[in-house]
């Protein structure tokens, strides 16, 4: 079975027409990585049809941007990813402040699809809401 068989291919998103007006069509890597923007972007029910989709990483919100709060949201998004996307094999997750804003945390996810090794890695941003104070 090859990559592109194993991954297959489905709706873009967010859902956008093609130059020929039908819906798009993303396979492959970029097919995995919107599905783990996807995952990530969405928050616990959040989803009435499927309320447990999503990644806990927004019970983080209003907490710290210290090494505790890294900590709860790399097993979050291992959580997450384990359950929601079974296509990929999470390699490391290491959660790091922005280097110039001071209330986002960098999600570095490394990851390889299925059988292949061919490791990648996407970089979600987080923001933290600073205290009021």
């Amino acid at each position: 079975m090859s990559t592109s068989e194993f991954i297959g291919s489905g709706w873009g998103f967010p859902v956008r027409v093609d130059a020929t007006g039908g819906i798009r069509l993303v396979s492959s890597g970029t097919e995995i990585e919107e599905s783990i923007r996807l995952i990530l972007s969405t928050a616990p029910g959040e989803r009435p049809m499927r309320p447990e989709f999503g990644c806990a990483i927004h019970d983080h919100v209003f907490d710290p941007a210290d090494a505790r709060t890294a900590g709860r949201m790399e097993l979050a998004v291992r959580d997450a990813l384990r359950r929601w996307e079974p296509r990929v094999d999470v390699l490391d997750v290491r959660v790091g402040p922005h280097p110039v804003e001071p209330d986002c945390l960098l999600l570095d996810i490394r990851y390889s699809t299925g059988d292949t090794n061919d490791p990648r890695n996407l970089v979600y941003p987080f923001y933290i809401i600073p205290g009021e104070g």
